[in-house]
């Protein structure tokens, strides 16, 4: 049975009752007449008896800016009709439907609504490529860059990983309800066998994401051991570097305590004269500079 489809765009309170296509609960209508929130929405599908209610999330980072973007889309459907709705977030457009215009001239609901969760499920798998790249980049100039600053878009890459793990796994925790028959209206009218594959090929593409986001994690903790082990080496060259220079006065400062010590009746002597004494110490800082320079110490 072809759908037939309504797609709303912020819509009131009365507009939303009015598009709806059966009695649903007054949460369901609140959730889709609340205006979109600076949050991390959570996804789910779940059946309601007479239709089937459902929250999705696309993810796009933002172009140029360490943020990403969260388009929610909330769905209503029953075997007869499709309602989405989008919500406007703080920064930035709705979500883009032009992947269910395409299809909505001669496909079911249920297939109106894989397309819209693969196409979100795309969005999971550019936002990897995104990831990734921010990742190399930290890398690539973390000798370049401070270590505050790079402990500080650390954390910031961490806190995202975790967010953006736990809207890929209710996703997915979504979709295992379709694949398991948990979520449908009457005896598999909304989500018949074959529609129930789709979600299959959809449901391991966010299984690749999720193992993806902890090979992220691992890489960022490798990131982590880069910075600390080049603070390490950092604090080790100046260590060094101090000692040598402690080195350096030390020897000095032991000819000029001896040569200042008071010996009645031998400063007569030849050797102890000023000239003797700076070069001794000319000498010496000669030696030691020379006995660095051969064992790498500087």
């Amino acid at each position: 049975m072809v759908a037939a489809w309504l797609d709303m765009v912020d819509p009131t309170r009365e507009e939303v009752l009015a598009a709806l296509p059966v009695h649903v609960d007054p949460d369901v209508v609140e959730a889709l007449a609340a205006p979109s929130r600076d949050r991390d929405p959570r996804p789910l599908l779940v059946g309601h008896g007479s239709y089937v209610f459902g929250v999705l999330v696309a993810m796009l980072p933002l172009a140029d800016e360490h943020e990403i973007l969260h388009q929610e889309i909330f769905v209503v459907a029953t075997p007869q009709r499709l309602v989405t709705v989008r919500k406007t977030p703080p920064r930035g457009p709705a979500y883009d439907t032009s992947v269910l215009e395409a299809a909505a001239t001669d496909a079911t609901v249920g297939v109106l609504i894989h397309r819209l969760v693969d196409d979100v499920a795309d969005t999971y798998l550019d936002l990897l490529d995104a990831i990734f790249a921010e990742i190399d980049a930290l890398e690539d100039r973390i000798d370049e860059l401070r270590p505050s600053v790079v402990r500080l878009r650390l954390s910031e890459l961490r806190h995202e990983l975790l967010h953006r793990r736990r809207t890929v796994s209710a996703t997915r925790g979504a979709l295992r309800r379709v694949l398991d028959g948990r979520v449908d209206v009457g005896d598999h009218a909304l989500f018949p066998a074959e529609v129930e594959r789709l979600f299959g090929d959809t449901y391991d593409t966010l299984v690749r994401v999720t193992e993806e986001l902890d090979v992220a994690r691992d890489l960022l903790s490798g990131v982590r051991d880069h910075l600390q082990s080049k603070i390490a080496e950092n604090q080790n060259e100046v260590g060094k570097k101090l000692t040598v220079i402690a080195s350096l006065v030390l020897v000095p400062s032991l000819i000029v305590g001896f040569y200042g010590q008071n010996f009645s009746g031998e400063f007569g002597q030849g050797f102890w004269t000023l000239g003797v004494s700076t070069a001794l110490i000319l000498a010496s800082t000669a030696v030691q500079l020379a006995l660095f320079r051969w064992r790498r110490w500087i």
